[in-house]
């Protein structure tokens, strides 16, 4: 599965992009986010992305949950965001 990585910097609409691309081509994505400014930005991207995909017959859905990743040698706990279509 394809991961995408959204930071707080992030333009939900170029995010929402990749995440509708993958999803036509590959059924589903995980979106990881780390810290509320990211979140913030992940969530707003998997909203648009409905709005791209549902003109053409696709429902996405999101699965959150929680995932540890290293940064900078440091662990840190991300929200994952698997987005499907249903």
């Amino acid at each position: 599965m394809e991961v995408l990585k959204v930071s707080s910097r992030s333009s939900p609409n170029s995010v929402a992009g990749a995440i509708a691309s993958v999803i036509r081509d590959n059924f589903s994505v995980e979106v990881q986010a780390v810290g509320a400014g990211a979140a913030n930005q992940a969530i707003k991207a998997i909203a648009v992305a409905r709005g791209y995909l549902a003109p053409i017959g696709i429902d996405l859905i999101c699965i959150p949950a929680f995932a540890s990743v290293i940064i900078e040698g440091e662990e840190r706990t991300a929200m994952k965001l698997i987005c499907e279509r249903r």
